[in-house]
């Protein structure tokens, strides 16, 4: 089978560290152009807007969008239009709803919709659910701290409305949750802190159960600086999981039981290959709608001004 002529659109930091190294190891794809306002790629057909790919380039079979979010819907709309199966980058839009208009569109166009979450393939994320559906959990305790500092600096979109704040890694933590739980959970109260300069919060403490009442809890904050934390912890009837490092490493009763580099990425466009193959779609929406629902229930405190 010939390769997935693959396009770009949104040449920044996330496409330079993960998806060009992903992409040139992966022999079902071929990059043969980008679209975005300053990035290009060496090599490669170059263009500033999708309007201007897609017309040019007619070749081009599938898009892979990671613009943030506020601007994704507009051009998955136009990529999907024109017949193109589309990879999103995490998280898959900025509302519910344009994503689920976004999944209508692929079924009626008869393409891919690849709403991706790299988090679930962290390489420890599925020995963490087997070792959960074969025990009764008690608790699980979320702790995702970062240093926004070092790892969005001067990026003002993600401060933005729609652009999450410190729920763009949050969601994150989320997808691997909603993934490895056997039951799906809900949210029952949470708090946001909002800078007093910025539309998204940079810290958020979250509280869910399940049908069976069990309780998660999750804490999110962008102001930690040295070591970073993103750790999910469950007691269980078989003894003390932590899922640590992102999802790369698993411990049971303090025993490390399963470790791997980091795949992320390059599991994501075997996954990408794999639907556009079947002719099939990859939409799930639980994590965004974590999100959402916390801005819907959570109380709102303001807190110093956050500056770069």
């Amino acid at each position: 089978m010939s390769p997935i002529n693959l396009a770009i659109v949104g040449v920044g930091k996330i496409v330079r560290d993960q998806h060009l190294p992903s992409i040139a190891k992966n022999p079902d794809f071929k990059l043969i152009a980008t679209a975005s306002r300053h990035g290009t790629v060496e090599g490669i057909q170059s263009f500033t807007t999708i309007d201007a790919m897609l017309d040019a380039v007619p070749a081009v079979d599938a898009v892979s969008l990671c613009m943030p979010p506020q601007y994704r819907y507009e051009a998955a709309h136009k990529a999907l239009s024109a017949g193109k199966h589309v990879f999103l980058e995490k998280p898959p839009g900025a509302t519910l709803s344009e994503v689920a208009d976004l999944e209508s569109l692929a079924a009626s166009k008869g393409v891919s919709l690849f709403a991706s979450w790299h988090s679930r393939y962290a390489a420890a994320v599925e020995a963490t659910k087997s070792f959960l559906a074969s025990t009764t959990i008690k608790s699980v305790h979320v702790i995702w701290k970062e240093d926004v500092r070092h790892w969005h600096p001067n990026q003002d979109w993600i401060w933005q409305a729609g652009g999450l704040g410190v729920f763009d890694p949050g969601i994150n933590a989320l997808s691997i949750v909603t993934h490895i739980l056997p039951k799906a959970i809900f949210l029952t109260g949470a708090t946001l802190e909002f800078p007093e300069n910025r539309d998204a919060p940079i810290a958020a403490d979250l509280h869910f159960k399940n049908a069976d009442d069990l309780p998660v809890h999750a804490e999110f904050d962008w102001r930690q600086t040295g070591k970073q934390s993103w750790d999910i912890l469950a007691e269980t009837e078989a003894g003390h999981v932590q899922l640590t490092e992102g999802g790369s490493k698993l411990s049971i009763n303090g025993e490390l039981k399963f470790s791997a580099p980091e795949e992320e990425y390059p599991a994501l466009y075997r996954r990408f290959a794999e639907i556009v193959k079947a002719g099939k779609s990859d939409v799930d929406l639980a994590p965004l709608r974590h999100v959402a629902d916390a801005f819907m229930l959570g109380k709102r405190k303001f807190v110093d001004a956050f500056h770069d």
